[in-house]
């Protein structure tokens, strides 16, 4: 059953983690899992101090190249009348202005222990929301 664009929302902000698509100069697709948080019609997730091999990442360098992208949060159960998925399209753009960062971080710690605990200073990217959509197998209203 189609979900509109309220229930979607709803589903994918109360979500943990989201898996974000990009696509390089290259036509070639990237998936990476992110945490974020949503604010209205916006997404905000940060480079954060999980370890990483580079801070020269794929999907920094696509969104610059390319800033639509997608994002897809979903449940899987055996019990396929709990399946649902919720995906956000819009246009990414990482936040240059130090006072532009303040609002999605503190958004980021509200959602997150970790981000309470250690704050996160790496790149912030916003994400302006065109569409959601969403699934889910059994009657949302219900």
């Amino acid at each position: 059953m189609r979900l509109g664009p309220d229930a979607a929302r709803a589903r994918f902000a109360e979500a943990r983690v989201a898996t974000l698509a990009t696509v390089g100069v290259d036509g070639v697709p990237h998936l990476v899992p992110v945490t974020f948080a949503v604010a209205g019609d916006a997404i905000f997730f940060v480079v954060d101090h999980k370890p990483k091999t580079t801070t020269d990442l794929r999907r920094l360098r696509n969104i610059a190249a390319n800033p639509a992208v997608s994002f897809l949060v979903d449940v899987y159960d055996e019990d396929w009348t709990a399946l649902w998925w919720a995906r956000a399209d819009g246009v990414a753009r990482a936040l240059g202005d130090p006072a532009d960062r303040v609002e999605p971080v503190r958004a980021l710690q509200s959602k997150y222990a970790q981000y309470r605990e250690r704050p996160p200073t790496g790149v912030v990217v916003a994400t302006t929301v065109a569409r959601w959509s969403g699934w889910a197998a059994t009657d949302p209203t219900r």
